[in-house]
């Protein structure tokens, strides 16, 4: 079950206006199988300024990571901001309304951030449910939007360290590094992060760089 969740996923944020853009769960024929609900603040205009970034953000705290720091250090005033959630394709034999209602509560989980972090910014904000092989989508996504750049996480180790493994923000960070025509920004899991320093400043013989 997804952290985003809720009982009530639904309830739109003030200041947003969400609706339904694309879904084709339900159709057997599609080439993808994909929910995307978009949204934008009150206000909101997109100029010759506006910047777009794409962020993958999986279910566990790598992905939670990387969604909250570029909401709180990365997008600005006017830009557009695509989020990317990966879903199994063996999910799709289930109820799809479960997957619609996370999608709705992601959603409403990444305005009220949004808000929180900046009252007066006024983005335009979409969400990709999408099945299928990640770094695929990903490839589609970046063709589809043409982000600035693409911000993703990872489980804390170096990124040229991380084997390719099945389903891991690791495997799809660095697959990034090694693939995305355009930059690509790898954010760690800041509990981790504060490990590593506090570590080396434990042992001042490993120096300053941290892992």
């Amino acid at each position: 079950m997804s952290p985003y969740f809720s009982s009530n996923p639904q309830t739109p944020v003030p200041g947003y206006t969400p609706k339904v853009s694309f879904d084709t769960f339900e159709n057997p024929a599609a080439s993808m199988f994909s929910f995307t609900l978009s949204s934008k603040s009150a206000g909101y205009r997109r100029s010759g300024a506006t910047r777009v970034f794409l962020c993958a953000s999986s279910a566990d705290e790598s992905g939670r990571e990387a969604l909250d720091w570029s909401l709180e250090s990365f997008v600005q005033d006017g830009d557009e901001f695509v989020v990317f959630r990966g879903v199994e394709e063996d999910v799709l034999d289930k109820d799809h309304d479960i997957v619609r209602e996370d999608a709705r509560a992601l959603m409403a989980y990444i305005q009220a951030k949004s808000q929180e972090f900046d009252p007066d910014r006024k983005l335009s904000i979409i969400l990709e449910y999408i099945a299928g092989k990640v770094t695929d989508t990903l490839d589609r996504l970046i063709a589809l939007y043409k982000p600035d750049s693409v911000v993703v996480g990872t489980r804390g180790r170096r990124a040229w360290q991380v084997g390719i493994g099945k389903g891991t923000m690791g495997s799809v960070s660095r697959y990034c590094l090694t693939h995305s025509p355009v930059p690509i920004i790898v954010v760690r899991p800041e509990r981790k992060v504060k490990k590593a320093v506090e570590k080396r400043r434990a042992d001042p013989k490993r120096g300053t760089h941290f892992d």
